[in-house]
């Protein structure tokens, strides 16, 4: 029998286009204005990628970033797992992409497509190999670039989304710490509220999809801000119930940043200042499987959140689906 291997985050590190687009910029070309979008989004400006960035480039950059925290190279690395919807193409995985481009020889390395979710499912993912003691060294990144797949011209979508990219190396260990709790589910019957229609085996790619938009992503704001609002609160609480702590017994709770009414709601769900919720939505607006690792690494950046928090990350995507862990990611001091 094999020991019990816990999963230590040692490395962590992000990237995000250096082009920003605000609202303002969006004001000149379709019909919103800034103070609409805050008012309902709490988005200010978000980033977007260049013509030759893509979802690989930028996890490349996270990549390197956070092995050079954890001071590993390409040779330590057991397994690679990358969260994303909107892949640089769907053959082959941009998980193979980043592990040819890293110089990370037979290592194994898979995508993982849940929506903006994807980033807690890998994290839940890698804890398993951890924990049967069949990976020392993971990579696991959380990488969108959704402005290539939006219609630009349409206000329920343009203003809400950016481009980025989070990474973090996850460690074997002895002592207790990492991926505690989690819960996470899926809802298929409400997949259409958050949707690239026509770019699968479903609706092929023609010239009648592009006439009619349908590759670009689609969405009912309203029914996905109904979903998220109740799902974060719920889940969160399931999460803490199964762990038998409180929301006192957490650091910083770390949520998907799709829309900062959303998370006020899951605030006061829970009884909890705004205080404790990490938020740079305002910033990046939503980065899909990107926006907790962004927000992640920028708080350890910027000292706010410490490396020994107990932290709850929680999120909500397509699918519909929804993921929720407890996350301390190395030893208590």
């Amino acid at each position: 029998m094999t020991d019990k291997k816990y999963g230590k985050i040692t490395g962590w590190g992000h990237y995000a286009p250096p082009h920003i687009v605000t609202n303002q910029d969006l004001e000149k070309k379709i019909d919103t204005n800034h103070e609409w979008i805050v008012q309902r989004t709490g988005i200010h400006e978000r980033r977007v990628g260049s013509a030759d960035e893509t979802t690989g480039t930028m996890s490349l950059a996270a990549s390197k970033m956070a092995m050079g925290k954890a001071g590993i190279t390409a040779n330590d690395l057991d397994l690679i797992i990358v969260a994303t919807s909107t892949p640089d193409r769907f053959m082959p995985a941009v998980s193979s992409e980043l592990q040819h481009w890293l110089g990370a020889v037979d290592v194994p390395a898979f995508t993982l497509t849940t929506g903006c979710t994807g980033f807690v499912y890998a994290l839940v993912t890698a804890q398993q190999f951890m924990t049967g003691g069949v990976y020392k060294t993971i990579l696991i990144v959380g990488a969108e670039m959704p402005s290539k797949f939006m219609n630009w011209e349409d206000r329920a979508t343009a203003v809400l989304f950016g481009d980025g990219a989070g990474a973090v190396i996850m460690q074997a260990t002895d002592q207790p710490c990492g991926v505690g709790e989690f819960d996470m589910g899926s809802d298929g019957s409400g997949g259409d509220h958050l949707s690239l229609p026509a770019m699968g085996s479903a609706e092929p790619i023609t010239a009648d999809t592009f006439a009619s938009g349908r590759q670009f992503i689609h969405m009912n704001g309203r029914e996905v801000f109904k979903f998220a609002s109740r799902i974060m609160s719920n889940s969160s609480k399931r999460v803490l119930e199964r762990a038998g702590l409180t929301p006192d017994d957490i650091d910083y709770f770390v949520p998907h940043q799709a829309n900062l009414r959303i998370i006020q709601s899951a605030a006061r769900g829970m009884n909890l200042p705004m205080d404790r919720f990490i938020v740079n939505i305002d910033r990046y607006a939503n980065t899909s499987a990107a926006s907790i690792p962004l927000a992640l690494c920028e708080a350890l950046a910027d000292g706010r959140i410490k490396p020994t928090d107990t932290l709850l990350l929680v999120s909500f995507g397509a699918g519909l689906t929804w993921a929720t862990a407890i996350l301390q990611m190395q030893p208590k001091e």
